[in-house]
């Protein structure tokens, strides 16, 4: 694992961070325009639809579920191994994509952004709402939680904190990363600004977990360092 750093740059993290999610509230449209890949029945006679099914499938990938799963099989897989310390990194790496992925969703339900194009609800205008709109509550309404996107803070969330264990890891993950948002965007679910915003949120806090929760992992695999089965 490569040595910590004492601080993070949280200020230059704040300034950096608003220009990226300014750059997409102005680039939103034609973003939204330039990759639909499920709203323009033009794109379907040039190949269209098969884009779709690699966006439905690159999305699909990012949920909890699938990414959790499949950190747990590497973690249990390297640790019985006898490659603790490997198996530790696996998982902080996925524990921290589902926690990252966590904060986004609280953030986004909480937020209230309305989600562009086809999957924004019929007469009610592009907007922030919070969690409540026109009379009733709309806390946790799929088509008012769009800022930041869900699955774009998983990915964005796994990247960041591989990136902190190690550099090939981080580059390989940030490819699926970016995959990842494309799709969000390509689909309709989220705006450029949405999936932007889930990068910023990823990286202070792959720090903090890498801080805070990777010394624990670490103690564990040590205090288990012997134990393993030959596969």
């Amino acid at each position: 694992m490569q040595q910590q750093s004492r601080r993070f740059p949280w200020l230059l993290w704040l300034i950096a961070g608003a220009i990226v999610i300014a750059l997409g509230f102005a680039l939103d449209d034609r973003a939204q325009t330039a990759l639909d890949v499920a709203g323009n029945p033009g794109l379907k006679k040039v190949g269209n639809a098969g884009l779709q099914n690699v966006a439905w499938w690159l999305s699909k990938s990012a949920e909890g579920e699938i990414i959790g799963g499949i950190g747990i099989l590497l973690a249990v897989i390297f640790f019985i191994r006898r490659r603790q310390l490997l198996a530790g990194r696996i998982f902080f790496v996925f524990t921290s994509a589902l926690l990252i992925g966590l904060a986004g969703t609280i953030l986004r339900v909480l937020v209230g952004r309305t989600r562009p194009g086809i999957h924004r609800p019929e007469g009610v205008a592009p907007g922030f709402y919070g969690i409540w709109h026109d009379g009733h509550f709309i806390l946790g309404q799929a088509a008012y939680s769009a800022f930041p996107s869900g699955h774009s803070a998983v990915a964005a969330g796994l990247a960041a904190a591989a990136c902190l264990m190690n550099r090939t890891w981080g580059a390989i993950a940030w490819i699926y990363a970016l995959a990842v948002m494309w799709s969000r965007v390509a689909l309709q679910w989220h705006h450029l600004s949405d999936v932007f915003a889930s990068a910023v949120l990823a990286w202070p806090l792959a720090w903090l977990l890498r801080k805070y929760l990777m010394p624990h992992i670490q103690r564990f695999c040590e205090t288990y360092s012997g134990f393993g089965i030959s596969l």
